[in-house]
């Protein structure tokens, strides 16, 4: 049981991110309005009624901007320009607008880390060493033991100037020098062009890799694996994240989230203040590889613990497979108890496209669908390794990013009317009978109660602000009851066997009935 006197104060500022549930949008794969198979603009844009009416308030947009997509766009070469696969600025421009007519903010995300050997900067960067640009790149005679976070050193030599340049991803991904005030002054002007653009907020992408004290001390190794010590979490990558919330705090009512590429809750809370990132994603409660209600309730404790402002909460993302088939083995009941628990718990909800209907992972059953982001695909690494055939396929299939980020089934005519002509991946062989369309017109289909969730949410201030009064798991059952200004609002997900709830007098039943299910939920308000 929750120890209640531990609890801190609660953080009731009004902030419109405390009160927006958040929607992910895999670029390429929600709505195609030019038939070459690719997402873009336009086609999202003819979809903003559809997350108003889902109660959407904030939608986090992956990469948009130019790019040879190495890393599915995380490998910017423009910062300034709209890559022509999403179609231009003016597209995103009334795409900004409609949605803000509509009540929804718009976060972009934002590489800050590294980018694109194809970008202008490195261009010159790598001409010679006198070059202007030079310093915008980290650049050695002799380079020390650092790896590449995908496998590998971390060091690729260049003919031109005989010296190595350094990239924590891939060899085509250059990390930026961040001890060089030119770079700063660059990113700095980089977020401002956005925020005029009206942009409400970023997400920064693996915002503690930042190189801004150098290169260091080799990293050791424990079991034959290098640990990475002195490549992330450097010491000035606060000061950094200060610069960026202090330029991001020029303009009002903007919001930013950080990944943080880390799974211990005592780094992730460091970066996460008034100062630094507004909040901050924990990837030990979203991406937990297997169901166990006790160690969803774990973390949900964990963070009540340990950080001081809002957690987020979310279960899926373009990084880990979908939900119904990572946590609840096909079951969409189980995965709306999930979003049930994601949507009333304390925190900022972000759902992944597609979650509301149920979508399911794609299986890659040939080696185009399993191209991975260092050129081969993770098929071929296996078989490197030794592995035979049949493993290897095994181990592509499960370690294939796309799995999750197949087109969004709209209805169920052809390419499930993401687009007219063609995707660029494959859509999920259920799209017929599991899309919007189809979904909408059924009562109780997972749809409509995602809506009633969301919508419940919007409504209820201690949905939103609420301080946790009780926080609990018993029987595979989590509960808890969160108060604000004299309102309480108690959620049981029930993931055990079926059992009575028997409410408090007076207490009055907002979504769900008394009789739980196996997976099932019910939602009250307790007798004020």
């Amino acid at each position: 049981m929750f120890d209640s006197g531990s609890l801190k104060a609660q953080n009731t500022e009004k902030k419109w991110w405390k009160e927006s549930v958040f929607y992910q949008i895999y670029m390429p794969s929600y709505a195609d309005s030019n038939g070459d198979g690719y997402g873009d603009f336009k086609g999202m844009t003819a979809k903003l009624d559809y997350l108003q009416s889902l109660g959407i308030k904030g939608i986090w947009l992956t990469p948009f901007l130019t790019s040879p997509k190495v890393d599915n766009g995380y490998d910017i070469a423009n910062y300034y320009e709209v890559d022509p696969t999403y179609g231009n600025k003016a597209d995103f421009d009334v795409f900004l607008k409609e949605a803000h007519k509509r009540g929804i903010k718009v976060i972009m995300d934002m590489v800050l880390n590294h980018t694109s050997t194809d970008c202008k900067w490195f261009q010159e960067s790598r001409k010679s060493k006198d070059n202007p640009y030079r310093d915008y790149y980290i650049w050695k005679d002799k380079p020390n033991n650092w790896e590449s976070f995908f496998g590998g050193t971390a060091w690729q030599k260049e003919a031109e100037t005989n010296q190595y340049y350094y990239h924590k991803f891939d060899v085509r991904m250059a990390d930026l020098n961040w001890a060089n005030p030119k770079v700063v002054a660059e990113v700095q002007k980089v977020l401002r062009y956005w925020l005029d653009t009206g942009v409400d907020g970023f997400r920064l992408d693996v915002i503690n890799f930042l190189n801004t004290d150098g290169i260091t001390n080799d990293n050791p190794f424990k079991d034959g694996q290098q640990q990475h010590i002195n490549d992330i979490d450097q010491a000035g990558v606060k000061n950094a994240m200060q610069m960026i919330k202090s330029t991001v705090n020029e303009y009002s009512n903007r919001f930013i989230v950080g990944e943080i590429g880390s799974d211990k809750i005592e780094v992730l809370k460091q970066y996460q203040s008034q100062d630094l990132l507004d909040v901050v994603f924990n990837f030990n409660f979203g991406s937990i590889k297997t169901f166990s209600s006790k160690r969803i309730f774990d973390e949900l404790q964990s963070m009540e613990k340990n950080m001081s402002n809002y957690p987020t909460l979310f279960f899926g993302s373009h990084d880990m497979p979908r939900i119904i088939d990572r946590l609840a083995d096909g079951n969409s009941n189980r995965a709306l108890a999930l979003a049930a628990l994601m949507l009333t718990a304390k925190g900022v909800p972000f759902v992944y496209y597609g979650e509301e209907i149920g979508m399911h992972n794609i299986i890659a059953k040939n080696l185009k669908e399993m191209v991975d982001i260092q050129g081969k695909t993770h098929y071929e690494l296996a078989l490197a390794k030794g592995k035979n055939p049949d493993q290897a396929l095994k181990e592509g299939n499960e370690h294939n990013r796309d799995k999750s980020r197949s087109p969004m089934q709209w209805n169920g005519n052809a390419f499930a009317g993401f687009s007219k002509e063609k995707t660029w991946i494959k859509i999920n062989s259920d799209y017929k009978k599991n899309n919007v369309q189809e979904l909408l017109n059924k009562e109780n289909s997972i749809l409509n109660r995602y809506k009633k969730l969301i919508a419940l949410r919007n409504n209820e201030k201690a949905l939103q602000y609420g301080a946790y009064n009780r926080l609990e798991h018993k029987s595979d059952q989590i509960l808890f009851t969160r108060s604000f200004e004299g309102d309480q609002i108690t959620v049981v997900i029930n993931f055990g066997s079926e059992k009575k709830i028997s409410l408090p007098k007076g207490g009055q039943i907002l979504m769900g009935s008394t009789k739980l299910k196996t997976n099932d939920f019910i939602i009250y308000r307790n007798r004020n």
